[in-house]
């Protein structure tokens, strides 16, 4: 187990390293700049690329780019919100996405699990056929239908909770529901198949025929090995979610990160892009790594070798 962490550890630094090199890459590989919206003389956009070392051929800028994170640690400064860098921006905006990912992600992992556990011990059920209805809606309608939808229904109609804003817990629940539907729908239909395709092995009937009621046999022996493809799933979802979701934000009114990713695109600000791009690939890779690490406790037949 430490040899396969340490080897991750560095695998990790690279794919890191070759995402952010790539997405800068990219951006300064487009058409137009950060500073043609500003209007100004070709000498005085010229000084300004120097200033910011965005001058000279895309390959050497990424190499400065690159070294300026490696051996400084600094992640620059954006080149559109004055006399901020990328590390006070994200500071700013991270820690309300983190909050509505966490309560997003923790909804629809464990309302998800629920939710296809009691459709498979209830198959072709009404309860079964209801659920996965309702999946089937939750994964059709878009996320900007389901907002105004919910700040309509519980927000204008009933008046349980706030339509907007940010600070309370009552503020929080209706964008997180809002982001964790369509992924509550993918883990509960996952689980949901998951475990009728298990509950079928022949394992399963003999725990049965020994004389296990199908719930303990269930949660003994089939749900660990059920849970393996919706653990697989969670993995990439909770970077996703964390991260934040520009819609979400943009209808609940809440200063996220999700739109740093989309402020940075439009202003081709690289460094503020490459940052953003940082957290998320970050992300991205830890729950990866965590997601291989829980395969081996579930399942002791997967070995830790890579």
């Amino acid at each position: 187990m430490p040899a396969f962490i340490l080897r991750r550890f560095f695998t990790s630094l690279l794919v890191l390293l070759f995402v952010v090199s790539l997405t800068f890459v990219l951006s300064r590989s487009q058409k137009g700049g950060p500073f043609e919206k500003e209007k100004l003389s070709e000498k005085a956009k010229a000084e300004k690329e120097r200033i910011y070392q965005l001058d000279g051929p895309v390959w050497w800028q990424t190499y400065r780019y690159l070294k300026k994170i490696i051996v400084h640690g600094n992640p620059g400064v954006s080149l559109r919100y004055t006399n901020l860098t990328v590390a006070e921006i994200l500071e700013q905006k991270m820690p309300n996405s983190l909050k509505l990912g966490a309560c997003a992600f923790l909804i629809a992992s464990i309302g998800g699990i629920s939710l296809g556990f009691a459709a498979a011990m209830r198959k072709d059920s009404l309860l079964d056929v209801s659920s996965m209805f309702f999946a089937m809606g939750a994964i059709s309608i878009p996320t900007f239908i389901t907002g105004p939808l919910l700040i309509a229904v519980f927000g204008l109609w009933l008046q349980w909770l706030p339509i907007g804003g940010w600070g309370n817990v009552q503020q929080l629940i209706l964008p997180s529901v809002c982001l964790a539907l369509p992924f509550l729908a993918y883990v509960a239909r996952l689980i949901r198949n998951s475990l009728l395709e298990v509950m079928n092995q022949n394992y399963m009937r003999t725990a049965k025929a020994k004389g296990l009621d199908e719930i303990t046999a269930v949660a003994r022996h089939a749900l660990k090995v059920a849970l393996l493809p919706v653990i697989t799933y969670l993995g990439p979802m909770a970077a996703y979610v964390l991260t934040g979701s520009f819609i979400i934000e943009s209808v609940f009114n809440i200063s996220g990160a999700g739109s740093v990713f989309v402020n940075a695109i439009q202003n081709r600000d690289c460094f503020l892009l490459c940052g953003a791009v940082s957290i998320y690939s970050a992300l991205l890779i830890f729950f990866n790594f965590i997601v291989d690490i829980l395969y081996g406790l579930l399942d002791k037949r997967i070995k830790l070798y890579v």
